[in-house]
């Protein structure tokens, strides 16, 4: 569902909260909720499926569950136990969904967290993900709300899922296990948190359904800043603009622009095909990163270290809410 027709929807629920416990809930459009358990733990609760993005059963499984795990390393969180969530069709074998479940069985192993059960249904068409819960201590919990004037904004996965999804999809590309992007969805966001607490990160939170566009306008809305984008420094995957340009952009890019475009200011020509892209929905992105302007290259470094490209992308500066993209 989109931002705006969610937002009619939500508006007409009261949903009930403890406003001493729930430390982050609706109010910021966060990634999850935590909850305070005691002085030293907060509880992160997430949770997100979807239909297959690959045609490998395996595959499917650990995106959607490296997808749902990023929520909680978006707060700075550990994760700790998960729970499936399914719905198959009676039509297709059984020994598909255990391909999906062990991907996903996989993946949150590799995450050292705990799959203890979960709840299927039968549906049309196959979906999956994971329930996630995890845990942060209150003093390092993260938000998309705590951006500083003149805070760096680092992002650590190359745009274009999207568009690469709708490739696979479509016939275009017929290796998908060693296909760059598919890679990089298989990858969980946890290694970036290893330096989180060397240095002066003020907010994060991560890309995925409502593009790059829509997820820096909730930071920039919700710490009151301007989002400078230098257009020159994001990265995208390799034939992401190609397929872009072939008419492959996802129908999600057509609405979070027309939901977005209205707080995007742009100065310079633009590239019509990157402009695209930073509406396209991605699946498992990377983590958006808000960092004080004097950690920021050595945060980059580190991140090299463990093999993550991080780009600085954006600052924050003081300013009319939205995005400012500088084409030049």
């Amino acid at each position: 569902m989109g931002p705006r027709a969610l937002a009619q929807v939500l508006r007409h629920v009261d949903f009930p909260a403890d406003p001493e416990k729930l430390l982050i809930g609706l109010d910021k459009a966060d990634d999850a909720a935590v909850y305070s358990l005691t002085d030293d733990i907060a509880l992160i609760q997430t949770l997100d499926f979807f239909t297959p993005v690959v045609d490998d059963p395996y595959l499917f499984g650990q995106i959607a569950a490296a997808n749902a795990l990023s929520d909680v390393y978006a707060m700075g969180g550990q994760p700790i136990l998960a729970m499936n969530i399914v719905g198959f069709p009676s039509c297709l074998e059984g020994k598909i969904l255990s391909r999906i479940l062990q991907g996903g069985a996989d993946k949150v192993k590799e995450a050292g967290a705990n799959l203890c059960g979960g709840h299927t249904v039968v549906d049309e068409e196959p979906k999956y993900g994971l329930s996630v819960t995890g845990i942060v201590h209150p003093d390092d919990l993260l938000s998309n709300s705590g951006i500083k004037e003149g805070d760096l904004i680092l992002l650590t996965k190359p745009l274009g899922t999207g568009v690469i999804i709708s490739a696979l999809k479509g016939g275009f590309i017929a290796d998908a296990e060693n296909n760059p992007a598919v890679t990089s969805m298989l990858t969980l966001n946890n290694r970036a948190l290893n330096y989180f607490d060397q240095y002066q990160i003020n907010a994060c939170t991560d890309v995925t359904g409502f593009g790059l566009i829509g997820h820096l306008l909730e930071m920039s809305e919700n710490s009151s800043l301007e989002i400078q984008i230098d257009a020159a420094e994001i990265p995208v995957f390799a034939d992401a603009r190609e397929f872009s340009e072939f008419g492959l952009l996802p129908a999600g890019a057509y609405k979070n622009r027309d939901n977005y475009q209205k707080f995007v200011a742009e100065s310079g020509e633009r590239d019509q095909t990157l402009y695209d892209l930073m509406y396209d929905p991605q699946t498992s992105g990377g983590l958006l990163i808000s960092v004080a302007e004097e950690d920021a290259a050595d945060l980059l470094i580190d991140l090299y270290t463990e093999d993550i490209e991080a780009a600085v992308i954006a600052k924050a500066e003081k300013g009319k809410k939205g995005i400012k993209i500088k084409w030049d």
